[in-house]
């Protein structure tokens, strides 16, 4: 199929009212998630999948899209009003945002957050549609044992990236892949770890694994902690950005928005991390250094850009090769499960109006999001306000209702608040989620992937190790591997240094 054909399929797929509702309505309840302290654009997300169980896969996936959207840009309002950032991802935002609040300019650092957020959105999303398709055609060379060293890469990346130690983000993907094998075997169909409950024969539930998760340990540990986001709000102030100001600040923006889309090309690095190294460059190359982290705009324009350049890329891998780029792209790969739909290279053959008919909302989803953001700036700096007795057990409802219309089971609620006092322990002792829920994921496809490759060789491992491409990944977990055992024997003797000095 052509590019045009292709083009006209999408668009008759998506040119419809109810497309551009769940796009809009998804790019609002983000904004209103990433705005609410305690909650993030993840359990946005997380919390709305099961509400698009009963609607067409692109208005679904559509809707989805838009809370992510929409919860990477909220993050940035109780950021700059309250310092306490929405989402991680904003949590650069707080060094310039904040002083800029309380020198009575709040409305201009969210008017800044709110420009930048759409341009780097914008060259994501164009990044997207440019790079998606040529690696997926690349990727229909792949077989299983090429996709074995491809997410045997992904989880030694995953498992580095998302928290400060090697070894908790280890043990975090290992646990994620011992769950991960409960249920019936997936070629000679015994039964495993299932303690003889039928409940299990199936697998542990996703939903009820990922709202566990991410939503239950916020809910305890606000439980734990009430008093952690009280915070007064800013006054908007009036003076709100002017064009020469986002003239100015372009070029950190651009330059802020390919380093996101670089990063989030690269599975489980995510938006926070995007969103610093954008801040430092900006910051050694510009001609007002010193009054970075005193209220300096272009701060602001390079963190929103460096972590909303990540929006859009973290799609690269989803679509492409069937990996998700973070968190948020595991769920929403979970959403395509869901509605039956596999993402990988096989979706730009079978499946290409859905792939051009996501291109085409992603680009209005840019749109709603300028739209939205600007009545947001306004409006919802009250939700900040929202008494935490009040929010909390709503969002419990959620979670339940969630999960227990998934399947109409009472054990999926079980499984969802033992998976949420696993999240709130993880949390206490700072093991990252991110590499669970991942590793949750792509733990069938790998064991899949592994036994097709011992079938096809007559159980020799050798067949791991053909090509060019399963090189490339072996070579690349070594050195990933490598990188993050020499970064963790560095931060061990900074630490060991300044006990010392103390």
């Amino acid at each position: 199929m052509s590019f045009i054909d292709g083009l006209l399929a999408g668009l008759a797929l998506v040119a419809n009212l109810e497309s551009f509702l769940a796009l809009g309505a998804g790019v609002a309840i983000g904004v209103v998630g990433g705005a609410i302290p305690g909650m993030s654009a993840t359990m946005a997300v997380a919390l709305t999948l099961p509400f698009t169980f009963a609607m067409q896969p692109i208005t679904g996936i559509l809707l989805l899209l838009g809370v992510y959207k929409g919860g990477i840009f909220g993050g940035s309002i109780p950021a700059i009003l309250i310092k306490t950032p929405g989402t991680p991802a904003s949590s650069a935002t707080v060094l310039d945002g904040y002083p800029m609040a309380e020198q009575g300019k709040a409305g201009k650092a969210l008017g800044m957050a709110l420009w930048a957020s759409c341009t780097a959105d914008l060259i994501s999303n164009l990044a997207l549609i440019l790079f998606a398709g040529w690696l997926a055609s690349f990727a229909l060379n792949f077989g299983p044992p090429e996709f074995f060293t491809l997410m045997l890469f992904s989880l030694t990346i995953i498992a580095g990236v998302s928290g400060n130690s090697l070894l908790r983000g280890a043990l975090s993907a290992l646990l994620g892949l011992f769950l991960a094998t409960i249920g019936l075997d997936l070629v000679y169909g015994t039964n495993r770890f299932t303690l003889g409950d039928p409940n299990m024969m199936g697998g542990l539930n996703f939903i009820a694994v990922l709202i566990g998760l991410f939503a239950i340990p916020e809910i305890l540990a606000m439980v734990w902690n009430p008093k952690s986001h009280d915070r007064k709000s800013r006054s908007l102030g009036d003076n709100w950005v002017t064009f020469k100001e986002y003239k100015d600040s372009f070029k950190s923006i651009v330059r802020g928005s390919f380093i996101g889309v670089f990063l989030g090309s690269i599975p489980g690095i995510g938006a926070a991390p995007s969103a610093f190294l954008s801040y430092s460059e900006a910051r050694r190359k510009s001609k007002n250094k010193d009054n970075f982290g005193k209220g300096e705009i272009e701060g602001v324009a390079a963190a929103e850009a460096g972590n909303n350049g990540v929006a859009g890329a973290t799609l690269i891998p989803l679509l492409a090769l069937g990996v998700p780029g973070d968190v948020i792209t595991a769920i929403i790969m979970g959403a395509f499960m869901i509605h039956g739909l596999q993402p990988g290279p096989m979706m730009f053959i079978l499946n290409v109006d859905i792939i051009y008919g996501l291109f085409i909302g992603l680009i209005v989803s840019s749109v709603f999001l300028f739209l939205i953001g600007s009545v947001a700036i306004r409006g919802f700096k009250y939700v900040a306000d929202i008494p935490r007795g009040l929010l909390f057990p709503g969002v419990l409802v959620l979670c339940i209702y969630g999960v227990y219309a998934v399947n109409n089971n009472l054990f999926d609620i079980g499984v969802m608040f033992l998976m949420g006092w696993v999240g709130f322990f993880m949390l206490r002792y700072d093991i990252p989620a991110a590499p669970f829920l991942i590793a949750f994921i792509l733990g069938p496809l790998l064991e899949d992937n592994f036994r097709q490759s011992m079938l096809m060789s007559g159980s020799s491992p050798l067949i791991l190790f053909r090509g060019p491409i399963t090189w490339f990944f072996w070579g690349l977990t070594c050195i990933t591997v490598i990188a993050i055992i020499r970064a963790g024997i560095k931060a061990s003797r900074a630490g060991t240094h300044e006990v010392s000095d103390t």
